[in-house]
């Protein structure tokens, strides 16, 4: 990502199994009533921050996650600054850090089902490999690949995974932080030189 560059990331809205404390990874779960709110709080608060800047969105690109929550997020976004909801494109690379077997468990649950690999993860929640699925190490790399793309004032709808990440690369969080950083759905980051606010 060149210097000049601003990243605006929001995270999807709240789903069924954000509430229930469920990993989601990459099994698609749709926004909630709560999260469709939270959407819509965004674009608002979007709509504004850019219009004290003078930016028109227009000239922004629009990247979202290809997971239908993100996507949901991303036309309500979109909606709230009288944009064309469906006019943005998608990447596979903004997907959410996949979780592979554990995905749709809670945490308490998987402590009954694999108390090793809870406690593993627990011991190093960045380099831990859950089983078929990713560690944030690789999460960051992937995330990486796609930072050194940009060259334009971008907003990314993506997830909680993918905005710790980012904020490790961009902000320079240390890899043990990183994992375990707050992430709300009702507020966006603006990633700007070198730094993060949130809005």
């Amino acid at each position: 990502m060149r210097a000049d560059v601003t990243l605006i990331h929001i995270r999807h809205g709240e789903t069924d199994w954000n509430a229930e404390g469920r990993l989601q990874g990459q099994r698609d779960v749709p926004l909630n009533a709560l999260g469709r709110a939270q959407a819509a709080r965004n674009g608002r608060t979007l709509a504004a921050h850019l219009a004290e800047r003078g930016v028109d969105p227009e000239e922004l690109d629009w990247i979202a996650s290809p997971l239908g929550r993100s996507r949901e997020t991303m036309e309500i976004v979109r909606d709230a600054l009288d944009l064309d909801p469906r006019d943005y494109r998608t990447d596979d690379s903004l997907k959410e850090v996949t979780f592979g077997l554990w995905e749709g468990f809670t945490l308490g649950e998987l402590k009954l089902r694999d108390p090793a690999g809870v406690a593993a993860r627990r011991a190093d929640k960045w380099a831990f490999v859950p089983p078929g699925g990713e560690s944030y190490a690789m999460l960051s790399a992937r995330i990486d690949r796609f930072l050194r793309g940009l060259e334009t004032d971008t907003v990314v709808v993506a997830h909680g995974g993918v905005l710790r990440v980012l904020a490790g690369l961009i902000t320079g969080v240390p890899a043990t932080d990183v994992p375990v950083l707050e992430v709300p759905q009702d507020r966006f980051c603006v990633f700007s030189r070198g730094t993060g606010s949130w809005l």
